[in-house]
């Protein structure tokens, strides 16, 4: 007589009909089906918010640089873009009558929390595109992105502060060449300056806690098509009165803030900037941290290399040099977050007494 893992393990007969065994076969052909969807979304939504990233970056450069814009002006511009997509992606639909609208994380959360959330999230995206800005105002596109580069140090110094999520040495460790990178970077840049230095550092931190609080809120009453939205209608709420106080007065005493050139850009701008975020949070909502961070980083990597090229930009060895540790520092912390997690002490004092080959329960090896 065969045993229940012997049967199973049994080619089928060739007389035996397929229906007897497609129950297994059906299940097994629907996780690879499924798997090689999931697989196939990430695939796009990384690569779109990889070349979305590119051309918003190299555009705010341009937008800043050349054409000498406000950096208000050019976050009030990329907001309202973003929020007006984002309203006709919801709501077009049924205006249209073509559809229902999407679903509004109020019909499952009370209005107060609702509100408490868009406020925190609002005024963070906000903070963070105005800092990302200044930062590439006062230096160049390969030093700011260097800088933004070193965002897992902040991750982990913020997830043990706000989360109490504690990690183990090996990770520790692996930040060491992140922050000697940095460091190194910063000290030989050529076009270092202190306000674009301060400006990418907190636009690093404040990034952390949006992205750990947007990771919760996909989690729980949102879809990335509405958090886009209304975070973006969030941060313009913010973002309106702070740009009408600094030019109001401009254009009381008649002067030009926007001509036909300048138009056109920002709304260029604000379409790859509404792409960016939708297929960032679309990506963000499909794979786990750990692999956004490792997208990061060599989505970082690529336009340090590719702002040399297309700026021109001059790069001192000890810059190049802190640019590869960084990223390579970066890589190691990724590959120390997947192999080497955090025990609790309690936890490893449980393993330690555990012996060799004495698995209990139902992972325990069969005899």
């Amino acid at each position: 007589a065969l045993s229940a893992r012997e049967a199973v393990m049994l080619p089928r007969k060739s007389g035996e009909t397929a229906g007897e065994a497609s129950p297994s076969f059906a299940r097994k052909d629907a996780k690879v089906t499924k798997a090689k969807s999931v697989h196939v979304q990430v695939a796009t939504y990384m690569g779109l918010w990889f070349f979305c990233s590119g051309c918003t970056l190299f555009g705010n450069k341009h937008i800043l640089s050349t054409l000498r814009a406000d950096p208000n002006l050019l976050a009030l511009s990329q907001m309202l873009t973003t929020a007006t997509l984002g309203a006709a992606k919801m709501y077009g639909p049924a205006v249209l009558g073509v559809g229902r609208a999407q679903q509004s994380p109020l019909s499952t959360q009370p209005l107060r929390s609702f509100l408490l959330d868009m406020a925190l999230v609002g005024f963070m995206r906000f903070v963070t595109v105005v800092l990302g800005l200044v930062s590439l105002k006062h230096g160049a596109v390969s030093f700011t992105e260097t800088v933004k580069s070193s965002a897992p140090f902040f991750t982990v110094l913020f997830a043990s502060l706000l989360l109490k999520e504690y990690t183990s040495a090996p990770v520790k460790i692996s930040l060491v060449p992140v922050v000697l990178g940095l460091a190194l970077c910063s000290g030989t840049e050529l076009s270092f300056t202190p306000v674009g230095f301060t400006a990418a550092v907190l636009n690093n931190c404040i990034d952390c806690v949006q992205n750990v609080f947007s990771k919760r809120l996909l989690s729980s009453h949102y879809t990335y098509v509405n958090l886009q939205f209304y975070t973006s209608a969030a941060a313009l709420v913010v973002q309106l009165p702070v740009m009408l106080y600094l030019a109001l007065p401009r254009w009381l005493e008649g002067g030009q803030l926007i001509n036909g050139r300048l138009a056109f850009h920002l709304i260029l701008n604000g379409v790859a900037f509404h792409a960016q975020s939708v297929s960032a949070y679309a990506l963000m909502g499909l794979v786990s941290p750990i692999t956004v961070s490792v997208a990061n980083t060599f989505k970082r990597a690529l336009l340090i290399w590719l702002s040399v090229l297309v700026f021109g930009n001059r790069v001192s060895a000890g810059s190049a040099g802190g640019t590869a540790l960084c990223i390579l520092g970066v890589l190691a912390y990724t590959h120390a977050r997947r192999h080497y997690p955090y025990v609790p002490p309690q936890a490893a004092r449980q393993q330690q007494r555990t012996p060799k080959g004495g698995m209990l329960g139902p992972h325990a090896p069969e005899g």
